[in-house]
């Protein structure tokens, strides 16, 4: 395969994951990757391996049509805009849309999120649910990768409470499969590099799923330290977030999350991971082992 790649976003930590491995473990020559970014001077390292680099603005279209222009394959990773009230980062991820229809790119890769249809509870979801419909109505070819939640979100919830011994949720039984940000980088990657036709959509999770109390175990086990968890309600939750010093609009973005998993959403297992790179997916036990110090302070 010849194609041209492209990966957007590709100065966050999913994007340089993605171009890491399209470079060290997939051996894609450096001339074939294009890496986009509102910043270019932070790409300079994969510059001087020889990738091309260029400046994409997601709020402006002629600028990611330039910034694809010659690309076989755009990953469109989404932005980080969450902004619930304008619909911002639908409008940019749909900006991206047009400019890969105007600059002929062949295949659109997109990372989304499982079960982002309009019933879900997640504040976000629209988003990416509007996405899809954007990409699908383009008429290119498309791989959609709904990403499940990352084993590197337990950094915002489990320090705090380990050291109280508390954790507060709302999430009920329900369970979540989290999964390590590099098993999907590497993932997306060979999905990218694969040179796929096909219009195909991969939810991409950890190997087990668990609740809350199940992960809480594990954690004790791990640490050392006694960890309860404590199910409130919703609004009881929201209030504990505002009051940690979290924005109010975020706070309930939070407690979507708790929401989302209760409902049984986000409690699916796939072996997309495995089966799209080949390697065997990092268990939450391996997570919390490896992070252990940093977890428990």
């Amino acid at each position: 395969m010849t194609a041209t790649l492209l990966v957007t976003g590709a100065s966050g930590q999913l994007g340089r994951g993605v171009i890491q491995h399209l470079l060290d473990s997939l051996k894609v020559p450096p001339q074939r990757i294009i890496a986009t970014t509102r910043n270019p001077e932070n790409l300079a390292d994969l510059a001087a391996r020889g990738a091309t680099i260029r400046a994409a603005d997601f709020d402006d279209t002629a600028s990611l049509e330039a910034a694809f222009k010659g690309a076989d394959r755009v990953l469109i990773i989404s932005t980080g805009e969450l902004d619930l009230l304008h619909g911002k980062r639908l409008r940019q991820h749909e900006n991206a849309v047009v400019a890969a229809k105007k600059a002929g790119v062949g295949h659109l890769l997109y990372t989304s999120m499982p079960n982002p249809e309009p019933v879900s509870p997640v504040l976000f979801a629209n988003d990416h649910y509007g996405t899809e419909q954007a990409i699908k109505a383009s008429g290119i070819p498309y791989t959609i990768f709904r990403n499940g939640w990352y084993q590197e979100n337990l950094f915002m919830a489990l320090p705090h409470a380990i050291a109280s011994g508390h954790w507060y949720t709302s999430a009920g039984e329900g369970r979540i499969a989290h999964g390590a940000r590099d098993d999907m980088a590497a993932a997306i990657a060979a999905g990218l590099a694969s040179g796929s036709t096909d219009s195909k959509t991969y939810t991409l999770t950890g190997p087990q799923a668990y609740t809350t109390a199940e992960i809480a175990a594990l954690v004790s086990e791990v640490t050392g330290k006694p960890l309860d968890v404590v199910q409130v309600s919703d609004d009881a939750l929201t209030e504990g977030v505002k009051a940690s010093g979290v924005p109010e609009d975020f706070a309930g973005v939070i407690v979507s999350f708790d929401v989302n998993t209760r409902a049984g959403r986000i409690a699916m297992v796939t072996d997309a991971v495995e089966m799209l790179s080949g390697r065997t997916p990092r268990t939450l036990r391996q997570f919390l082992e490896a992070n252990k110090a940093a977890l428990a302070g």
